[in-house]
């Protein structure tokens, strides 16, 4: 094997190791949602191609209104579900629309479009 062989494929698994991790493995710190003077613990999600903020922070016992934005024509994001607090919403292009439950529970739970494709993450603290 020549040297440019070995450089090039030490640049090839380099770079598959990079896209595992930056994919996969690095950890999303994720956005608070903010307080209104209503109660509520808000945060607003667009959704093109994947959810905007994916990961939410809020505190369990308080009420949260999540309000997504849909800025695209893709039949994947037409409906957003969190199955753990047995909601679900249409998303018209161009319109909020706002979400509201109440995490009684702390832990992680997903948010997805109808098929499973676009996800997003609520961790209730």
């Amino acid at each position: 094997m020549t040297i440019d062989q070995i450089l090039v494929v030490t640049g090839g698994i380099l770079a598959i190791i990079f896209i595992v991790w930056f994919f996969w493995m690095a950890k999303k710190e994720g956005v608070k949602a903010s307080l209104t003077s209503g109660g509520y613990q808000e945060a607003m999600i667009l959704v093109k191609g994947g959810y905007t903020p994916d990961v939410i922070l809020v505190e369990k016992g308080k009420p949260v209104r999540l309000n997504f934005v849909r800025t695209e024509s893709a039949s994947c994001s037409e409906m957003v579900v969190l199955p753990d607090f047995k909601k679900s919403a249409s998303l018209p292009e161009g319109e909020t629309v706002p979400v509201e439950f109440m995490p009684d529970i702390p832990g992680e739970y997903e948010f997805q479009c109808q098929m499973g494709m676009l996800r997003g993450k609520l961790i209730v603290r």
